[in-house]
């Protein structure tokens, strides 16, 4: 029996002005098929899904569904077909509870009055069907990550859907999470379903789905069946030429410790606990890992020891002289380099409308001897930077701001390590990167290890933080579940300290 076509799209093209996001671009999806979807960033994916979903009209091409050809106008016209998009930040009112988010904006419910019972066994037929587990009448405040995709997940199912978008749906789970989310996705398509998956993950690929189609540069490249591909001819399908994808970890020399955080504490604007009792070393010539679920106090983590927020209470010692309640520029002025990369680059890290010269003595400036500015030795800063780094930039006089953001978070680590700091704290540095990019800036991090720097290093990948760290240090809402050495432990094991458990192989220090 030959299989149906859920999704056909044919020679689709999309341009923003100047900028063709897709190009004739075909892709296919069957029914009760798991469909990946590839591509470095800025590679048509989302754009093209966007039109799947009814939120842009495609300039050219055809878009069939189940053998008709559509027309979408709204999103409206794509639910009303049975399509869902599952998008990687929920879309869920905190204070309302599962049942409530399910009906909100749901267009098939009609009247002033919804039979209560009716509409939980009905949410507990999809549960059942599906292999799903709910609680219709939990707050979505007092979920895990894996409950509200859960949740996302119903609600397009309660809504009709049999083709299902999801867009970096691992992102922000635990590999016990992303196990029972593949369990969910598997019983979806034995119903039936069509599953198409954004993901990065390549080793999530190649477990979960059928046929994978890579785009560059706004086309389709090639499409393929996941069974029959190795991982490097996808990244090379992707980017268009071979990458090394090696990262040659040297041992951690542990030489002297350059950082000691003590019983530390930080409260959010509304008095709730960000973190609590934190107590950690780090040492010089190391990358010392953070890992956790968004949200579990990293952002804080990283803040509190720059200077940018207050701390309740506790202790930062910085070469044995504690730094708790100095701001960054005392911290500058007192001689310690800590070199800073926040996870917003052009929020907090860079501005945006100044050119590469300009940024690097807004971190300098103060330092600097008189009343007059020194533009020409951060001039050739710059150059340095941008030889360095094959940083792609008309000139270091032009906008930071309009560069790509690999070579935003290029400019940013540059500064950061031309300042030579002794500790440099780091927020998701590849996120939002190509392949490529990524790969330059953990290179850079085991160089800045290999001359005796302390490196902070938060991130969201686990497979590149246990292939990149020395030791990993775990949170989870805002606790510290454990330090471990990540050639000792699992994913797994990492996972369950993500959800609050315990494993083998942590420590404390």
């Amino acid at each position: 029996m030959e299989a149906v076509k859920a999704i056909e799209m044919k020679q689709i093209s999309k341009d923003f002005g100047s900028v063709q996001a897709n190009q004739n671009v075909n892709l296919t999806v069957y029914n009760g098929e798991v469909h990946a979807l590839l591509g470095e960033n800025g590679a048509g994916k989302s754009t093209l899904m966007s039109m799947l979903s009814g939120i842009y009209t495609p300039d050219s091409g055809s878009i069939f569904i189940n053998g008709k050809e559509v027309d979408f106008s709204s999103p409206k016209d794509s639910i009303d077909l049975g399509i869902g998009m599952i998008h990687q930040h929920f879309k869920l009112i905190d204070v309302m509870t599962a049942k409530e988010n399910i009906l909100l904006g749901n267009s098939n419910e009609k009247g002033l009055f919804i039979n209560n019972k009716e509409l939980t066994k009905k949410i507990k037929a999809i549960s059942d069907q599906y292999g799903l587990d709910l609680k219709p009448d939990k707050k979505v405040y007092e979920m895990s990550v894996g409950e509200k995709q859960t949740l996302e997940i119903i609600k397009v199912l309660y809504r009709g859907a049999k083709i299902l978008i999801m867009d970096e749906p691992t992102a922000v789970l635990t590999p016990q999470e992303i196990q029972r989310l593949f369990a969910i996705i598997r019983n979806m398509k034995e119903q039936g379903c069509a599953i198409v998956i954004i993901t990065h993950k390549l080793n999530e690929v190649m477990e979960i789905s059928d046929r994978i189609t890579v785009l560059r540069r706004g086309e389709s490249i090639q499409t393929v069946e996941t069974k029959g591909v190795e991982v490097p001819a996808l990244i090379e399908m992707m980017v268009g030429k071979k990458v090394d994808l090696a990262l040659n970890k040297t041992p951690a020399t542990y030489a002297k410790k350059v950082l000691d955080v003590d019983n530390l504490w930080v409260s959010t604007k509304d008095n709730k606990h960000a973190l609590e009792n934190i107590t950690f070393s780090l040492h010089s010539g190391e990358i010392l890992g953070v890992a956790g679920v968004a949200g579990s106090g990293q952002k804080e983590i990283c803040e509190v020891i720059a200077g940018l927020i207050p701390a309740e209470k506790g202790r930062i010692f910085f070469e044995n002289e504690n730094i708790l309640g100095k701001t960054p520029r005392d911290i500058i002025r007192m001689g310690i380099r800590m070199g800073f990369i926040p996870e917003d680059r052009l929020g907090m890290g860079l501005v945006g409308s100044m050119d590469i010269v300009h940024n690097i003595i807004l971190k300098d400036y103060h330092s600097q001897p008189g009343i007059f500015l020194h533009r020409g030795k951060s001039a050739e800063i710059a150059k340095k930077i941008v030889k360095q780094l094959d940083i792609q930039t008309p000139s270091i006089h032009y906008p930071i701001k309009k560069l790509s953001g690999g070579n935003i978070q290029k400019v940013l680590l540059g500064r950061e390590i031309d300042s030579f700091p002794k500790v440099l704290i780091t927020a998701y540095p590849a996120r939002g990167l190509d392949i490529g990019a990524s790969y330059k800036i953990y290179d850079l991090l085991n160089e800045q290890k290999e001359k005796g720097v302390g490196v902070l290093f938060v991130g969201e990948d686990l497979d590149v933080l246990m292939d990149l760290c020395d030791r990993i240090m775990v949170f989870c809402g805002g606790k510290m579940t454990g330090i471990v050495n990540p050639d000792e432990m699992t994913k797994e094991d990492i996972g369950l300290l993500m959800a609050g458990g315990t494993a083998e192989g942590g420590s404390n220090s």
